[in-house]
């Protein structure tokens, strides 16, 4: 097996397992209504965990995810019901309103060379503090377009449907797969979380695509902030609260190294699925704590870390091995040490 599908195969085995024992425990959990609800329930998540995958792959963070989500929801239900605005003006407004803090995140990210790491924590606490300045009570959406939204069903057998939700999960998984793998952007994305340094001497739009990636993953969360009304008709300052931990961890279960350079949208995908599992399991089983999902997801994710040091151990073993099997193909016979260079540091003539 390829090295560097170990991961992205650990994490589908691992749904495929938990999801086994689901329905070996629970015969109902096997149904298309149970399957489908992983998707209705989890699809802010899977949108949020997309931008943030973008963000880590890249080698940074989006810290502010969740409160961004939190902040689109206040916005949302302030101009509904107190502006009475039209629904998909609102729509269009909160998603430039993400894009547009994403942006700002990112050129402060390059233009003064900051960690995303601390923007982004700043962002985390604007977003959320400018919650409380619209409200601090519950603000409840009754506005006719987002109801009907929310109450949409698209029924596949007498119980089980697929609503707005399932679809934007579906829309949003395959709009980052074909960027992440199609694109010169996504090219670049890896580019920079392999090696920022080397980017540039490439001659790849660094600056430019660190800015979108902040402004994409933006974008997502403000989506995600949409998704998450539909689903709770309400705006309030404490929605998505810690959403930017469960974006990570499926970003981490799916494979993503935080180091950057390596992952599979697909992978998050999966470790979306995978937190959804164990949360249903829980429901399933009737008597433990909600908590005993965050104590799973903690040791996942440091499972799944210790794989990637293993991942990042090996991949620089078998890179050497490929060298000396390419040396032996050459015939050249004569035994030369691998040139090691710094990283960031360019190779003089």
């Amino acid at each position: 097996m390829n090295l560097k599908n170990v991961l992205l195969v650990a994490t589908i085995s691992l749904f495929v397992v938990m999801y086994a024992i689901g329905s070996i425990l629970y015969p109902s959990f096997l149904s298309l209504d149970v399957f489908l609800n992983l998707f209705i329930d989890n699809s802010f998540l899977m949108v949020t965990a997309v931008g943030m995958t973008f963000a880590i792959l890249s080698g940074g963070i989006d810290l502010s995810v969740g409160s961004v989500i939190g902040l689109t929801t206040m916005v949302s239900a302030h101009l509904l019901e107190k502006a009475h605005m039209n629904p998909f003006l609102v729509m269009a407004i909160v998603l430039v309103m993400g894009a547009s803090f994403g942006t700002l995140m990112g050129m402060m990210i390059h233009f003064f060379k900051l960690h995303p790491f601390i923007v982004t924590l700043g962002g985390l606490f604007l977003a959320r503090g400018l919650c409380y300045v619209i409200s601090t009570d519950t603000i409840n959406i009754t506005n006719e377009v987002y109801s009907s939204i929310a109450s949409f069903r698209f029924y596949l057998t007498e119980t089980a449907f697929i609503n707005v939700n399932v679809i934007l999960f579906i829309l949003i998984t395959i709009l980052g797969v074909y960027l992440a793998h199609y694109t010169k952007f996504g090219r670049t994305v890896y580019a920079i979380g392999g090696n920022e340094q080397s980017a540039i001497l490439m001659g790849l739009p660094v600056g430019r695509t660190k800015v979108l990636i902040y402004t994409f993953s933006g974008f997502c969360s403000a989506l995600s902030g949409i998704i998450f009304t539909f689903y709770m008709l309400s705006g309030y300052a404490l929605h998505a609260k810690a959403m930017e931990t469960d974006a990570i961890a499926a970003a981490v279960i799916g494979g993503t190294l935080l180091t950057g350079g390596y992952g599979y949208i697909i992978g998050t995908m999966f470790g979306v699925l995978i937190l959804g599992t164990f949360q249903t399991l829980i429901m399933f089983q009737g008597t433990l704590s909600a908590w005993w999902t965050r104590i799973v997801y903690g040791v996942l994710v440091l499972i799944f870390c210790l794989f990637q040091q293993v991942f990042e151990a090996n991949k620089g073993k078998i890179k050497l091995e490929t060298q000396d099997e390419d040396k032996k193909d050459t015939g050249t016979g004569t035994k030369t040490e691998p040139a090691t260079v710094d990283k960031g540091e360019p190779v003089s003539a």
